[in-house]
């Protein structure tokens, strides 16, 4: 999984978190504009190569995006609006779906016929980044701009927690300045709500308690009540603070200022949240799936077009899934007589839930064990990969442990971009919140998934290319890299991994939850299934535990078609990887392969059959 998205610019949709650059190397935010243009005289303009004229426009509106986003700006490291949110008002998306249809048309302003062959994957995937825009745009009130897996109420504290770096006062000063316009954002995020409201648009009506919940989570401790325990934002911007190289009477008034602005702009905007949740709650229709809503078959179909990259219905995603679980459970059958059970595959999964064995100690030990272990299985992946990679990344991957606030709420396990500059890692969050739903026979799988070679060799990699324009380093197309990320887990085993066959079998467990998701997602979004019909199925069809069902299908609930990606994506990796053994014999590398699928970024499916295709013919055409 990939660290949360919500609602900013159309660029910025397509984003992750991302990098850190030197701010000081940047000029000042001006004004955007949705046309190409130019400063220069206009026969140095007309003496540009199409190339050239080309780049000028990828750089140009990467930045115009850039200006129009103070979060997109701190994943970076610039800090333009360091002190300040992005809008998230109706009238700011309107203008921004206004410049991506003005920016489709510029485009046809451009000979591609002058153009290298790079050059035209660069403008094709331009284009199909706006033209998604344009599409989805149709359903933006569909899009629940709350739900309790990820949205702003566990946003602003961890962004302002991890990725607001506080190395001066002015930096302070800047998050005291986030803080005080807490209330300002949320005041722009309960008029979304109002607008899905209007729309008959809501998320099922368990989901608001663990929204207000999480909510009340960040409000609780000092200076918002009489505790002697801080709150998370409280514990965090003290510390930050107190780093800095500075007098002790200006620690203690930028302390106060903090301390202000917590007691009012936050308290008050988290209240206001809360009570606009709270209100809406009984509200919402009934039923878990979108097909609740109005024209929810229609959104739900885009959500599987626009995550899947593919035209597959849900049908069609429903029968892919039900095969592969088939599939995946005759393997585990082979497992099962390899370490010697007798009994039937259910019994297999009740002994892998219930057997002491396999998990860690829900303790502070046991968690610190657990990610000192996955730590060592990424650096023991680290040591086999230039085998089977020519193109390696240089910035380094960690392992940490979610954040308490936030930790019953997030998925299981996500990732989160390294700085290009090398000044920040890669992360990879393990939540530790309940041991048991992280079982030491699929640790060496999700380390592989989350670290290397998954999600940090890939985002990794392509923050680092070189010969293509920025935006394609951060182009996200969730198929590809939740499909890679699952990919590399199978890799593993063929890199000789997995000795143990309890992580084989983890592995499997880990690739039949994928499937699984195939065809629980489209039961909830298509076929009317309720969320208990859709937990049963994980629990018996899986060995996972009824909690991580549990809290697997909320998410699916709450980020429809998302969770299809991960197979479809694995399945058409694996499917032109064995095409390319095929073909080319004794010709075929790993290294070969994977540099052509890593080195252009991410990209849709059916431009990556395209890449392994030209890439076939150009390798059976060497002697």
């Amino acid at each position: 999984m990939l660290t949360p998205r919500w609602r900013l610019t159309p660029l910025a949709l397509t984003l992750s978190a991302l990098v850190a650059c030197s701010p000081a190397e940047q000029a000042p935010p001006q004004q955007e504009s949705a046309t190409v243009t130019s400063d220069e005289p206009t026969d140095t303009v007309a003496d540009k190569t199409e190339s050239e004229r080309l780049q000028d426009f990828f750089e140009r509106t990467f930045e115009e995006d850039l200006r129009q986003s103070p979060v997109f700006q701190s994943y970076l490291g610039i800090k333009w609006d360091y002190g300040k949110w992005d809008d998230m008002s109706e009238e700011h998306q309107e203008r921004q779906i206004a410049v991506a249809k003005n920016r489709l048309e510029t485009l046809a302003m451009f000979d591609t016929e002058q153009l290298s062959e790079q050059e035209k994957l660069s403008l094709r995937l331009y284009r199909l980044g706006l033209e998604r825009d344009i599409e989805n745009d149709r359903f933006r009130h569909h899009t629940y701009v709350m739900h309790q897996y990820r949205a702003p109420h566990t946003m602003v504290p961890s962004f302002l927690i991890n990725i607001h770096r506080v190395t001066n006062k002015a930096d302070a000063e800047a998050y005291i300045s986030r803080l005080d316009s807490v209330d300002t954002l949320f005041d722009q995020v309960i008029e979304q709500l109002k607008l899905r409201e209007e729309a008959g648009v809501f998320p099922p009506a368990w989901a608001y308690e663990q929204m207000i919940s999480a909510s009340k989570n960040v409000i609780s401790g000092a200076p918002f009540d009489i505790s002697d325990t801080p709150s998370t934002l409280w514990a965090d911007v003290q510390k930050k603070i107190d780093s800095l190289d500075i007098s002790d009477v200006e620690k203690q008034n930028l302390k106060g200022e903090a301390k202000s602005a917590l007691l009012t702009s936050v308290k008050s905007g988290y209240e206001a949240l809360i009570e606009a949740l709270a209100s809406q709650q009984s509200l919402s229709p009934e039923g878990d799936g979108v097909w609740r809503l109005p024209d929810g078959d229609a959104w739900y179909q885009n959500r599987l077009k626009h995550f899947t990259t593919t035209a597959m219905t849900a049908d069609e995603v429903h029968q892919v899934g039900l095969e592969n679980v088939e599939r995946i459970h005759t393997a585990m059958r082979g497992i099962m007589k390899r370490v010697g059970f007798e009994g039937s595959l259910q019994e297999f999964f009740t002994f892998m839930r219930e057997d002491d064995q396999f998990y860690y100690a829900n303790t502070s030990e046991g968690r610190q064990q657990y990610l000192a272990d996955a730590k060592q299985a990424i650096d023991n992946m680290r040591e086999a990969i230039p085998e089977y990679f020519g193109i390696l990344p240089e910035a380094a991957v960690v392992v940490k442990r979610v954040e308490a606030f936030r930790e019953q709420s997030a998925g299981k396990a996500f990732y989160q971009n390294p700085a290009q500059d090398g000044s920040r890692p890669g992360i990879y969050y393990a939540n530790l919140y309940d041991m048991k739903s992280m079982p030491s026979y699929q640790l060496e799988a999700l380390a592989y998934h989350e670290g290397i070679p998954g999600h940090h060799m890939q985002r990794a990699i392509a923050q680092e290319l070189d010969g293509i324009p920025q935006f394609q380093k951060f182009q996200s197309f969730t198929a590809y890299t939740e499909g890679w990320g699952l990919y590399s887990e199978e890799l593993a085993k063929d890199m000789g991994f997995y000795e143990d066959p309890y992580s084989d079998f983890g592995r499997l467990a880990m690739e039949l939850w994928r499937a699984c998701r195939l065809v629980v997602d489209t039961g909830i979004h298509a076929k009317q299934w309720s969320r208990e019909k859709a937990v049963q199925y994980l629990i018996e069809n899986t060995p996972n535990p009824e909690y991580d069902a549990q809290k697997a299908i909320e998410r699916y609930i709450a980020m429809p078609g998302q969770a299809t990606a991960y197979m479809i994506g694995k399945l058409e990796i694996m499917a032109l990887r064995e095409r390319a053994k095929s073909e080319l014999g004794d010709k075929f590398t790993y290294a070969g392969f994977h540099d052509e699928v890593l080195k252009d970024g991410t990209v849709p499916l059916s431009i990556l059959e395209e890449k392994i295709t030209q890439w076939i013919a150009t390798v059976k055409a060497q002697d």
